[in-house]
C-alpha cells in the first residue's frame, strides 16, 4: 500500500491539520475484507486491534497527515458558510487494482475546527447504517462511496439520548462536495477557489483538459453524472433524505448517508427525514432539487464560463436523467425499447403499485419471477384490483412476448434483498448488544442482492409494518 496525500499538500490553505482522537474502549466490528483487497491494504491492519492501536499513534501512517476540509453548502435551500469536516478527516490517498485514486477518511474522529461547539462524534446507530446502505447501493450499480471499516466503543455519545460510539473509514474517489466550490466562491477567494479547480481537473477530471474549455467540461461531467445517479435512486425507490449542496458530490456518488431509505410501498412523496417538515427532500423532489444543487454549484464557474455555456449544460440535466431512468425502469419490466407503448405500460405499472399500495421492491421482483407466457399468473393475487392488473398484463404479456428478455435479465435488474429499514434497526438493536452477526448476515445478503438464493429468504419478504418511518438526521 502506498498512502499518498495529495489534497493536503496541494491546498494546504483549504485544510486543518488535525490528529483523530480516538473513542474509548474501542474496537473494530466489521471489516469489508473485499475492498481492503482492492486496494492492496496491509492485511495486519485487521489483526489483533493493530488499526485501533494505530488510529492511537500520531505517528501512524493513517495518522501522520490527516487533515480536516473546509467548506460550505446550502442546506434546506438556505446558504451555511459555516461548515467543513465537523467530525472526518481526510487520513490520505490509495489506488485501487484498476490504478483509480480513493481517498480513506476517518468519521467520527473528534472536533475539528469546523466542529461548532459539536463533539465531533458519530453513534453506532448511524455509523452501521450508513455501512449497510453504501454497500446496498454499491451492489445494486448505484454509485457510492464504500465503508471499509466500523469500530464500535463503550464510550457513549449523547444525541437524543445517549448512544454508543463508533467510528468508520469509508472510501470515494474523493471528498470534493459542491460545498468546496460553493464556499471558495461565495467567500471571494479567487485563489483558493482556482486552485481547488486545477486540482480537482488535473487529479481527478483530466480528460476536460483536453478541451476547449475545462471548466464547462468539468461542470458537464458533473451534472451528467449527478442526473445518472438521481436516475438509479429513483429507479430503485432510494430517499436520500438530506440533499444538501454539502452533501452532493462531484464524482456523481451516492454520499454522506443520513436519514436515508429504500421506500417499502410506494409512496411518490414519501419523507423519512423527520426535520424535512416542508418535504423538500421527498422522493418525486429529488430530481428538481439535484437540479437546484447543480444550479447553486454552477455560480462557481462564471468566471471560467459563460451564461449561455451554464445554461446549456444545465439544460442537459432533464433529458439526461429521464433518458437514464426510462432505461433502468424499462429493464426492470423487460422491455428495452421506449416505445410509446412500453412508457405507458411502465407508468400504469408505477400506478398500480401507488393506487393498490404494493411493496415496491417486492412486487418488482414477482414480477421478474412471473413467467410472461402465463395468462392469469399468481402476481394478480397480490393485487386487489384483479381488473385493473388483468388490463395491464394482457398488453405487457403481449409486448413482452415480441422481445427477446430473458427471466435471468430481469433477475438481474431487479433485487431481492435491498437495505430496508426494519433489517437495518435489527442489525442496530443487536449490534448496540454487542452482536454484530445480524448485520454480517445482512451484509451478505445486500452483496448478492440478485440472488435467486434469497427468494425464498426471510429477508426477501416485506415486514409486516409497512408504515413510513421517520428517521433522525442526529448521528
Amino acid at each position: 500500500m502506498k498512502l499518498s496525500h495529495h489534497y493536503a499538500k496541494h491546498l494546504p490553505e483549504l485544510v486543518s491539520p488535525v490528529r483523530p482522537s480516538p473513542l474509548g474502549g474501542m474496537r473494530l466490528a466489521l471489516v469489508n475484507r473485499e475492498l481492503a483487497d482492492e486496494f492492496s491494504l496491509p492485511k495486519q491492519w485487521w489483526e489483533s486491534d493493530t488499526l485501533v492501536r494505530g488510529l492511537s499513534n500520531p505517528d501512524f501512517e493513517l495518522c501522520r497527515y490527516a487533515v480536516a476540509q473546509k467548506y460550505g453548502g446550502h442546506q434546506f435551500g438556505q446558504w451555511n458558510p459555516y461548515l467543513g469536516d465537523g467530525r472526518g478527516l481526510l487520513l490520505g490517498e490509495i489506488t485501487d487494482l484498476k490504478g483509480q485514486p480513493n481517498d480513506l477518511h476517518l468519521k467520527g474522529a473528534g472536533p475539528t475546527p469546523y466542529s461548532r461547539h459539536a463533539d465531533g462524534r458519530a453513534v453506532l446507530r448511524s455509523t452501521l447504517r450508513e455501512y449497510l446502505g453504501s454497500e446496498a447501493l454499491h451492489h445494486l450499480g448505484i454509485p457510492s462511496s464504500r465503508a471499509l471499516c466500523l469500530f464500535t466503543s463503550k464510550q457513549k455519545v449523547l444525541r437524543e439520548q445517549p448512544e454508543p460510539g463508533a467510528m468508520m473509514i469509508r472510501t470515494a474517489q474523493s471528498h470534493i462536495r459542491f460545498g468546496h466550490f460553493e464556499y471558495f466562491f461565495h467567500a471571494q477567494e479567487k485563489r483558493k477557489l482556482n486552485a481547488l479547480f486545477e486540482f480537482t481537473l488535473n487529479r481527478y477530471f483530466r480528460q476536460c483538459l483536453k478541451t476547449s474549455n475545462p471548466h464547462a467540461s468539468l461542470l458537464r461531467s458533473i451534472c451528467l453524472r449527478t442526473a445518472r445517479m438521481i436516475a438509479l435512486w429513483q429507479a430503485h425507490g432510494f430517499v436520500h433524505g438530506v440533499m444538501n449542496t454539502d452533501n452532493m458530490s462531484i464524482h456523481g456518488i451516492t454520499f454522506d448517508y443520513g436519514p436515508y431509505a429504500f421506500m417499502e410501498h410506494f409512496e411518490p412523496q414519501a419523507v423519512f427525514n423527520h426535520s424535512d417538515h416542508q418535504g423538500r427532500y421527498a422522493f418525486d423532489q429529488q430530481p428538481g432539487v439535484a437540479l437546484w444543487n447543480l444550479n447553486a454549484l454552477a455560480w462557481a464557474f462564471t468566471d471560467q464560463c459563460s451564461k449561455e455555456e451554464i445554461v446549456d449544460i444545465l439544460n442537459q440535466f432533464e433529458p439526461t436523467f429521464i433518458q437514464q431512468y426510462q432505461l433502468k425502469m424499462l429493464q426492470r419490466l423487460g422491455l428495452p425499447e421506449a416505445s410509446e407503448l412500453a412508457l405507458r405500460l411502465l407508468n400504469q405499472w408505477l400506478d398500480m403499485i401507488a393506487g393498490q399500495q404494493r411493496d415496491y421492491h417486492h412486487t418488482f421482483r414477482l414480477l421478474a419471477l412471473t413467467d410472461p407466457q402465463q395468462s392469469k399468473p399468481a402476481l394478480r393475487d397480490t393485487f386487489v384490483d384483479r381488473d385493473a392488473f388483468d388490463n395491464w398484463w394482457r398488453e405487457y404479456r403481449a409486448l413482452r412476448t415480441t422481445v427477446p428478455t430473458t427471466q435471468a435479465e430481469m433477475l438481474a435488474v431487479n433485487p431481492a434483498v435491498i437495505a430496508r429499514t426494519q433489517f437495518m434497526q435489527d442489525a442496530i438493536v443487536a449490534a448496540e448488544q454487542g452482536d454484530f452477526s445480524v448485520a454480517e448476515q445482512l451484509l451478505e445478503a445486500l452483496r448478492r442482492p440478485f440472488s435467486t438464493k434469497y427468494d425464498s429468504h426471510p429477508l426477501c419478504q416485506p415486514p409486516s409494518n409497512t408504515q413510513t418511518i421517520s428517521l433522525s438526521c442526529s448521528s
